[in-house]
């Protein structure tokens, strides 16, 4: 893959080579825009899946009944599985002693056949322990799981790599490209959606050693490695930009409150008619 940022701050990347079954994805220039705006506290998508307010847990609950939720990334995406957990009173986290920002982590409501899990993804991470044996990359874990109509899969994958060369990031999300593929061809139903970068509050250090600028050029480059691929995105770069709380690297409740409706609004989305 070939990655060039110019001057406009577009980011031009060539997938190569095609491997096979793989859709093609050609070279392009990624242009962030709009896609969406707040209406009373609640997200509203320009175009797409229109987003569907889940305000309540059984609505929450019968949309997940039978499926299984894996959530794989950073802390960002871990916010979601805590979300969920806090969200449904019958979705119980089984104890697995691990630290809180490693995992993994999983949670089951028996009644409706749900299961949520969160699993760290693997090195660069910035964590002061985290044991060697919690050390997995999504690839890997991807090319492990079965799939199918009733399976989603959420990515969140930027914070722990801005502070590095991008070079690495892309070897990484060139990993984990063909691992979604090998999922999507072997269990077509799986559904998978793809958490970009937000943006967060920026210190003295942080806006001279790890400022948004690091992060949006990965978002890009995030956002032409899966173009073309049968893939949800989830704006969360316009999603903390649009709302009035502070920016922040872990959105505050109301912003992670209609993360989730959008991503429900994928897994249940509303019919016609």
């Amino acid at each position: 893959m070939k990655v060039s940022i110019k001057a406009s701050g577009l980011a031009n990347v060539n997938v190569l080579p095609k491997m096979k079954g793989q859709p093609e994805v050609k070279s392009s220039s990624v242009k962030s825009g709009p896609s969406g705006y707040y209406y009373h506290d609640t997200w509203q998508a320009l175009g797409g899946t229109p987003v569907r307010q889940f305000n309540t847990s059984p609505a929450i609950s019968q949309c997940l009944k039978g499926k299984v939720v894996h959530l794989y990334g950073d802390s960002t995406v871990r916010q979601w599985f805590e979300h969920l957990n806090a969200a449904l009173p019958d979705l119980k986290e089984f104890n697995l002693h691990n630290l809180k920002q490693v995992g993994p982590f999983m949670a089951l409501d028996y009644a409706n056949n749900i299961l949520v899990t969160y699993r760290c993804h693997g090195p660069p991470i910035r964590f002061v322990n985290v044991p060697t044996k919690e050390l997995r990359y999504i690839a890997n874990e991807l090319d492990d799981l079965v799939g199918g109509i009733n399976t989603v899969v959420v990515l969140g994958i930027w914070s722990h790599f801005s502070t590095f060369p991008i070079e690495l990031y892309i070897q990484r999300l060139r990993s984990i490209h063909r691992a979604v593929v090998r999922l999507l061809d072997r269990a077509p139903g799986t559904l998978v959606v793809i958490r970009t970068a937000n943006l967060k509050a920026l210190s003295l250090y942080e806006t001279l050693t790890n400022s948004d600028w690091y992060s949006l050029q990965r978002d890009k480059v995030l956002r032409a490695m899966f173009k073309g691929l049968n893939v949800r995105v989830l704006d969360a770069w316009e999603m903390v930009l649009a709302h009035h709380l502070p920016h922040s690297l872990h959105p505050q409740p109301p912003i992670i409150k209609n993360m989730i409706d959008v991503l429900l609004s994928y897994i249940c989305p509303q019919k016609a008619g």
